[in-house]
């Protein structure tokens, strides 16, 4: 038995050493048997104290011998209460193979964050979150992510057990397939922000994608906190009328990014803040996967949410996500801000489901592809051509035109006409209640509302081009210069989001 006690007056006394940009801290090893019993199991126990202030990741060195099956791991701390407005402790754990802790990952075998107090892996099987394969020899690190601390500290007690015995055999990985059958260029509803047992949500994929199902959902990706082990797990529920994308919930203490439809098996490190100018690395690391940079609710208001990364890497961002609250219309409003200064980023929205009762699909982004594929889709994202709805009821459209029809615009494209030249731009909205407003939006803010009739009946194409809307719909005439650019909205009669589009620009 070990005790460990990472205050600052023993750092020094126990020769702990700090590593990275003073972010990490690395305690004594914890040895087991240098000759491994052919079968059975030993144990050790290692207690500490982390302080206030501890750095971000504490790194618990196990030395694994010869001979080991399977590592199992499981630890408590201690939760005090703490006076109101005062962050209380919060522990997240996840561990990393004999090859190192490096930026990257190569060592990484899995991480739960706080949603679990045990795992283990082995060849054959891992608890969720965790990557099934040998139990090699050599120096392990459990990672401890002291994510809150109280004031009195954090006690904790960390228990590892190794399993001797033959390592059986690691299943081959089949992952979803990038394309599903699809209706060939059209509009596709997604939802690419979603949580299953892998990390810290509580449904199974089988679950999640019969849910996507009578969402109305064409494709969905399960975005895991900084863990990419479940998904091979998704394969067998992808299908003909449904496309899985795989992913990463990039989870910092700066703010979270959605690794969005990354090549299969890819893995994206969080460990590092703002400060320290590391995430342009990853960035471009996502996009060399094949994926798309997306903050994720970036004026979120818990501990390590809101993005301070800023948004000169992003692809896209998530402006809506999950029940539409106020800082989603800070999120809404500081995108806009962005447009009305030239810095052209799309927009899209997520459910962030987790457990019952978080609805999938709520809100959902629709995107005009080629196909249902993995790269169309994405394609369709990364240009804008998108608009977010709450369910699958609604449907909207926008367009820009001459005066004369000859030339056209749709969500996300650029109508190219003279700075005094007229302009003709129509919204419509399909499936929308009564007492719904449509808005036009400008850089000088709504310019047009309507009220719809709100009896379901429209019927908007939802292809951009604004044609055929017989529900709500607003037609209106500009100029590029005086409207950069025209987004449409919808708002409920309480003023609560509906929907809202990416721009048509003009000029």
């Amino acid at each position: 038995m070990c005790d460990m006690r990472d205050t600052s007056d023993s750092m020094g006394r126990r020769g702990l050493l700090m590593t990275g940009a003073a972010s990490a801290l690395t305690l004594g090893n914890v040895s087991f048997a240098r000759a491994a019993p052919r079968e059975g199991e030993e144990t050790r126990v290692v207690r500490g104290v982390l302080p206030p202030g501890a750095p971000d990741y504490v790194h618990l060195p196990v030395e694994v011998p010869p001979g080991v099956r399977e590592l199992a791991v499981s630890y408590t701390y201690e939760r005090p209460a703490v006076p109101a407005g005062t962050a209380g402790n919060a522990l997240d754990i996840g561990v990393f193979d004999e090859r190192g802790t490096g930026l990257g990952g190569a060592g990484f075998r899995g991480w739960s964050g706080g949603a679990r107090s045990s795992f283990f892996l082995r060849a054959d099987e891992a608890t969720p979150g965790y990557v099934a394969g040998p139990v090699r020899a050599g120096t392990w690190h459990i990672v401890l992510g002291p994510y809150t601390v109280a004031p009195g500290g954090l006690p904790y007690e960390v228990t590892i057990t190794l399993r001797y015995g033959e390592p059986g055999r690691t299943p081959e990985r089949v992952y979803p397939p990038e394309r599903a059958r699809g209706r060939g260029r059209a509009w596709y509803r997604g939802d690419c922000h979603l949580h299953s047992w892998h990390s810290d949500g509580r449904r199974t994929p089988a679950e999640i994608a019969a849910l996507a199902r009578a969402a109305g959902l064409d494709f969905i990706q399960a975005s895991e906190h900084n863990t990419h082990a479940g998904q091979p797990f998704w394969a067998d529920h992808a299908g003909d009328d449904l496309l899985i994308l795989t992913g990463e919930e990039v989870t910092t203490r700066n703010g979270h990014v959605l690794a969005l439809g990354t090549d299969p098996g890819t893995f994206v490190d969080w460990r590092y803040r703002a400060r320290e100018n590391r995430f342009g690395r990853f960035a471009r690391e996502i996009r060399r996967a094949g994926g798309l940079v997306v903050p994720a609710h970036p004026h979120a208001n818990c501990v390590g949410c809101a993005w301070k990364f800023g948004m000169g890497e992003a692809d896209v961002v998530e402006v809506w996500n999950g029940s539409y609250t106020a800082d989603d219309e800070v999120s809404l409003q500081a995108w806009d801000a962005a447009l009305a200064r030239g810095r052209w980023v799309p927009a899209m929205g997520n459910s962030d489901a987790h457990r019952d009762p978080d609805p999938v699909g709520s809100p959902q982004t629709v995107v005009l592809a080629d196909d249902l594929t993995r790269t169309a889709v994405l394609e369709g994202l990364r240009r804008g051509h998108s608009y977010v709805v709450q369910s699958s009821a609604v449907t909207l459209s926008l367009s820009a035109a001459d005066r004369r029809g000859r030339r056209r615009a749709g969500i996300g494209e650029r109508l190219r006409v003279g700075a005094e030249e007229p302009v003709v731009v129509r919204f419509g909205a399909a499936g929308v209640e009564a007492g719904c407003s449509l808005r036009l939006v400008t850089d000088q803010g709504v310019l047009r509302t309507e009220k719809a009739p709100g009896d379901g009946s429209g019927s908007g194409s939802g292809d951009g081009s604004g044609d055929g809307s017989d529900g709500g719909e607003i037609e209106w005439g500009t100029t590029a210069g005086y409207a950069g650019y025209v987004r449409g909205e919808v708002r409920g009669a309480a003023g609560g989001l509906v929907g809202f589009t990416n721009p048509v620009f003009l000029g």
